[in-house]
């Protein structure tokens, strides 16, 4: 299985086959996706992609992280797994929760 990838700050004008060909030159694009407001259909100015190594996701972030794609700076970064983005946000709600004015 491949690196996958999250990259933001896209402009709502870019799909995934515009990501796919601009990872294309960094290796093995295994997918590209462009999340989407459920609503409206319309892009949420993010997306993921999967690199066929390790080394290729490397590389990708370190020629497209701060790149201007359609007058946006993107941002390029390893995606995190579901599970480290749950028990983070989970100590976040508890913290912030019961406070009272006195």
């Amino acid at each position: 299985m491949g690196k996958k990838l999250y990259v933001s700050n896209l402009a709502y004008s870019v799909g995934k086959a515009d990501l796919e060909l601009l990872f294309a030159p960094f290796g093995t694009v295994g997918s590209a996706q462009i999340i989407t407001d459920r609503a409206s259909g319309k892009s949420k100015g993010f997306g993921f992609i999967e690199m066929g190594s390790d080394s290729e996701a490397q590389a990708a972030i370190a020629g497209l992280n701060g790149k201007e794609l359609a007058g946006r700076c993107m941002a390029v970064s390893e995606a995190r797994t579901q599970e480290a983005r749950s028990s983070r946000d989970s100590g976040e709600d508890s913290q912030n929760g019961g406070s009272t004015s006195g």
